[in-house]
């Protein structure tokens, strides 16, 4: 199943995804800027590889819902998050989007 539902933090729109596999759940929150997501995300690509893109993008482990995501801490980002937006590992999904 796939849930999409619009999501305030801070009077800041963004879109809640949620997509449920077998054993596990694909989770995101972005806007028109950037994007969190669960530890599915590929980080290494997205900076490396994909680097011209300009990707803002940072990924939590061991989340469950969106929720458990907003408060997780960010275990790895792009290079372009914390060159654009000062995003860190470590901090909050939440206070980093708040930066976009």
């Amino acid at each position: 199943m796939v849930t999409v539902e619009p999501l305030w933090i801070n009077d800041k729109p963004f879109t809640a995804v949620q997509v449920k596999l077998p054993k596990t759940n694909l989770m995101v929150v972005s806007n028109e800027v950037g994007y969190i997501m669960c530890g599915a995300l590929d980080v290494d690509l997205l900076s490396d590889k994909l680097y011209e893109r300009q990707i803002v993008a940072g990924r939590a482990v061991g989340v469950k819902t969106i929720e458990d995501l907003l408060e997780a801490p960010l275990d790895k980002v792009t290079t372009t998050s914390k060159e654009k937006y000062g995003w860190e590992e470590g901090m909050s999904c939440k206070d980093a989007l708040l930066r976009l």
